[in-house]
């Protein structure tokens, strides 16, 4: 769920010194290039017969550049944010003979067939409201009772009379990400299985609390809650705003702390684990952070399975990694800011991490779907609409 930026390069080999590693990330406002090539460094420095070679993705995601790549005949040798799947599990190494990776995070949870193709550093909670407490203050809003999805829309409407605009959106992949950080909350803790139900045609959006979201989603942008002109905007020009205090409220993943703190903007800022129309608390919409694969034709396949090791088990690299982007994992532990501590009690309250991933996974192409269709919200397309164009989407692609 992040953006990628730059230009790219190709190459696999030998370097003078000994083996080149090309690597495919996502470049995003908390882990940038120059990241990176800094943690990339102290791999080099330990290993000197390897070299690390990051390879940048222009304006596509790291899964299309790796796509690219493959269909090119040049593949990397490393990719990360990556989420395998029962189709295209054998891109990838068979990890499951590394003893390693069954104390990496959510290991099996996204487990296929019993076997491991991917592993993280840690984990990400998602399902989270961010808030500017001078807003709140000046409106008159007490965030701690905020649990119902009316209560939270009666708070926007006193945001909105106090001169601000109540929750900051983007477009790109934003749209999409937010109301799953919303309505997969409400809609899972209440049946943790409903992906699988979708699947077996068991359940479907339009008859399901799916349309309830969808139709708080469109009456916030018919009541002026949401910009339509944030539509425009990147991912990185909506955190900015909402860091500047152009709007009051923000829903993101915790990766947002590392930002709010780089920019010392995280005293001013609070955070509530997302209302719902069900339990409350729900549980966190979450999934593993930093994930990397082995790509399976990788031409240093050992040098590969080595660094990824190191990525995700040597204290430092993980640490490092963690603090980037405000991720969590048990046994390690960081400086955070108030914020991020914040961040970290509502983990511990939650009563689940939901994870959309192994059988749980939905339909190749269903995030890019689904961000499509919350966009049209904003065009008029009626709730009711929307949820039924999701599952006629769904429907022909099974």
């Amino acid at each position: 769920m992040a953006s990628a930026a730059a230009c790219g390069g190709s190459g696999s080999g030998s370097s003078a010194d000994g083996t080149t590693l090309r690597v495919i990330v996502n470049i995003t406002p908390n882990l940038t290039e120059q990241y990176w090539n800094t943690l990339f460094d102290r791999y080099e420095k330990a290993h000197p017969g390897t070299k690390v070679k990051l390879e940048l993705t222009g304006t596509i995601s790291a899964n299309a550049k790796l796509t690219q790549d493959l269909a090119a005949g040049d593949p990397p040798d490393i990719a990360q944010q990556i989420t395998p799947t029962a189709d295209d599990a054998d891109l990838y190494t068979d990890l499951s003979d590394q003893p390693w990776t069954a104390k990496t995070p959510l290991a099996d949870q996204y487990a296929i067939g019993g076997k491991r193709y991917v592993v993280g550093v840690g984990e990400q909670i998602q399902s989270l409201v961010f808030y500017n407490k001078a807003a709140f203050t000046k409106a008159g809003v007490d965030a701690s009772a905020i649990k119902t999805m009316a209560q939270f829309t009666a708070a926007m409407g006193k945001l909105k009379a106090a001169g601000y605009t109540p929750l900051q959106t983007a477009g790109q992949w934003v749209t999409g990400a937010q109301f799953s950080m919303m309505a997969d909350a409400g809609v899972m803790t209440a049946d943790p299985d409903w992906t699988v139900e979708r699947k077996d045609k068991k359940v479907s959006f339009a008859d399901s609390g799916y349309t309830a979201y969808f139709q708080d989603y469109k009456n916030w942008i018919d009541a002026g809650y949401l910009n339509k002109s944030a539509l425009g905007l990147t991912y990185a020009d909506g955190q900015t705003a909402f860091l500047n205090g152009k709007s009051a409220m923000y829903i993101m993943g915790s990766y947002f702390v590392p930002a709010a703190d780089q920019a010392k903007k995280s005293d001013g800022i609070g955070v509530f684990t997302m209302p719902t129309d069900g339990a409350y608390p729900s549980g966190q919409f979450g999934n593993i952070s930093d994930p990397y694969v082995v790509v399976n034709r990788s031409k240093h396949k050992a040098a590969a399975i080595d660094f990824v090791k190191w990525l995700v088990t040597d204290p430092a690299a993980v640490k490092s990694q963690l603090a980037a982007d405000g991720n969590l994992r048990q046994g390690f532990t960081y400086p955070m800011s108030s914020l991020g501590t914040a961040v970290q009690q509502i983990l511990d309250k939650a009563p689940s991490v939901i994870v959309k991933s192994g059988e749980r996974q939905p339909l190749s192409g269903y995030s890019d779907q689904l961000n499509t269709t919350v966009q049209s919200l904003f065009s008029g397309k009626s709730a009711k609409s929307a949820a039924s164009g999701l599952d006629k989407w769904w429907n022909s692609q099974s």
